[in-house]
């Protein structure tokens, strides 16, 4: 299975596609879209918009993570984060692709084992989790990479559902981290 993560933004863009085969995670490529700086929202959206479909052909992801809405005080940041995950949407819905979200404390617990962990105690375990000689240099690209991560660990087919999905399935998340003590840092 391969996921894009989206990590949006209207100055750049993090992605990442991640492939899980037999509980094993591999990236398969991951960067920034950059539209440039001087252009109008507008524009900006655009050109996020053609990098984000150059980046879903060439990657060929069967499905795409995006971490949930922050809402924060910021009312015209809200807004223009607001029409940025729109664009995304509709240029995944425009592949066919199934979009799943997770919240933020979702992402972290998965990734770093605290859902309070700041952005570079995630981007820390991406090493060990993607199989990565070193973290990504850019924290936009290690949330994409972790929000693909989290969509992986929690499908059904990856972990032989050790995690157990939240619903009593599987043996947790204690029996998991004595299991693969080299996942933990």
């Amino acid at each position: 299975m391969i996921v894009l993560g989206i990590d949006p933004g209207s100055r750049k863009t993090g992605y990442g596609a991640v492939a899980e085969t037999g509980g094993s995670f591999s990236v398969l490529g991951c960067g920034l879209i950059r539209p440039a700086a001087k252009g109008s929202l507008h524009e900006r959206i655009g050109e996020l918009c053609r990098g984000l479909d150059e980046v879903i052909v060439s990657l060929k992801p069967e499905a795409v993570a995006l971490e949930t809405a922050f809402v924060g005080r910021n009312v015209r940041s809200a807004l223009i984060l607001g029409q940025v995950r729109g664009a995304v949407l509709a240029t995944v819905l425009k592949h066919r692709l199934p979009v799943r979200e997770y919240a933020p404390r979702e992402i972290k617990l998965a990734v770093a084992g605290s859902g309070s962990a700041r952005k570079e105690q995630v981007a820390a375990m991406l090493p060990r989790l993607l199989n990565l000689e070193e973290a990504p240099k850019s924290l936009d690209v290690s949330d994409a990479l972790g929000i693909a991560y989290c969509d992986l660990s929690r499908s059904a087919s990856s972990l032989g559902g050790m995690l157990g999905g939240g619903k009593g399935r599987g043996k947790g998340w204690a029996a998991f981290v004595n299991e693969h003590p080299e996942l933990v840092a």
